[in-house]
């Protein structure tokens, strides 16, 4: 009988919390970043600086394979006039600029992510900021990000589109 109780009394309460959550006028907001981030002159800056950065270190690597190249298409001509020891030096010179490439290669692509993360993430906080703005002034209790892809479905008319507030946050046209 006292379980009875107990259970009755927590059904009780908790159907007079769910009273007062229903009365509240919670709101849902949901946003696509990506369609405004790609507007953002912050944005189209970074974008060309992370282009004119990759552009470079191609350029470099590009000459790394002609001299490469070069001196294989010299070595092949040359080969058959010298000497063993000339021709274990010149095959470690290739082996040794082939190792440098790749080298190159490998720390290039690390750069270049780095370089990315150091000049989008700045853009993606200061957007991350916006929307938590926009959700404390107007009183959201959720908003989506649907450019993620990490919401299957949502209700567009119980759920507010918030990106013209974002927008207005960032002095966005």
């Amino acid at each position: 009988m006292k379980r009875y109780k107990s259970a009755t009394m927590l059904s009780i309460i908790f159907l007079i919390g769910m009273q007062g959550l229903m009365a509240q006028n919670i709101k849902f907001g949901h946003i696509n970043s990506d369609e405004f981030i790609q507007e953002m002159p912050e944005f189209v800056s970074a974008k060309e600086t992370l282009l004119k950065f990759r552009m470079e270190l191609n350029d470099y690597l590009e000459l790394l394979s002609d001299e490469l190249n070069s001196k294989y298409e010299t070595y092949i001509k040359e080969s058959m006039n010298l000497s063993a020891l000339i021709k274990q030096v010149k095959e470690q010179e290739l082996y040794d600029l082939n190792s440098r490439i790749q080298e190159f290669q490998m720390t290039a692509q690390n750069q270049l992510e780095k370089a990315q993360t150091e000049l989008f993430q700045p853009i993606y906080a200061k957007v991350e900021s916006a929307i938590n703005e926009v959700g404390k002034e107007f009183g959201y209790l959720y908003i989506f990000n649907t450019s993620q892809g990490e919401l299957l479905y949502f209700d567009e008319s119980k759920s507010t589109n918030v990106s013209a507030f974002v927008k207005a946050k960032l002095l966005i046209n």
